[in-house]
This record gives structure tokens, sequence and C-alpha cells, in this order.
């Protein structure tokens, strides 16, 4: 199966098999910016109408998400197989709230619940990214 098929507004989206195994798993490993040096890292991930979205907790100089800013290139490890990937700033209400309900969702622990309710600051809210499959 392809890991990419195109949806209605003709942005790539990924495979559903591949969304999936993103929303299955409570972590999303990635590696931000296509010529930088970083390694791979876990973020939590939230598959929203078949959409791989992500938010930053820190937003710090040189961090993932600042480096998706300058280079929206990069990769994410789905089981063994890695994925070319493109980072893209979702910027609607609507999906914004979505992204806040399915992170609600998704990590639904007493653990989680501080995160998940810090993930819906305007602040981090802000930063909300869709990864697109390249």
């Amino acid at each position: 199966m392809s890991t990419r098929s195109l949806s209605h507004h003709g942005k790539r989206r990924f495979s559903r098999s591949i969304a999936t195994a993103i929303d299955r798993n409570k972590i999303l490993r990635i590696r931000a910016g296509a010529r930088s040096t970083h390694r791979f890292i876990g973020i939590w991930a939230v598959v929203v109408e078949g959409r791989v979205f992500v938010r930053s907790w820190t937003q710090a100089p040189g961090g993932w998400y600042t480096t998706f800013l300058k280079d929206s290139f990069g990769m994410i490890r789905v089981g063994v197989r890695e994925i070319r990937i493109r980072a893209v700033r979702a910027r609607g209400e609507r999906i914004r709230d979505a992204v806040d309900r399915g992170y609600a969702v998704k990590y639904a622990t007493p653990a989680s619940a501080q995160y998940v309710r810090g993930l819906r600051t305007p602040r981090r809210r802000e930063t909300t990214m869709e990864f697109l499959p390249q």
C-alpha cells in the first residue's frame, strides 16, 4: 500500500495503515529538518480526520518546532519505517479545536491531564503543525 494519497484539498496524506499506526502509538519518533543534525526524538501526535498533527510544548530555540519553521522537511519513524515528511502550520480554529479534542481522547490518563490542558493554551495552539508525507 502507498504511504500517501491525495486529500480533497490536494495535499498528500499518509496511508490509512500509517495513520492508524501513528494513532495507536502514544509517541511518534520525529527528526526535524532535512539538513539538521537533529536525532530522532519522541513527541505526542494525534490523527484528526486521517491527518497527523503535533504541537510543541516549549518552542525552544534549536528544538524540533523552531527547526521545522526554518526547514519544513524531516522524517518520522513508524515501526521500522522511516518516512520523509514536510511540516505545515495548521491555522484554522476548527482544526485546532479538533486537535485539542484529539489530545484529550488519546492522552486520557490522569498523569497526562496537565499536559493535555497545557497543550490547549493559546501559545501552544499556535504551534499546531500538520505532517505531510513527501
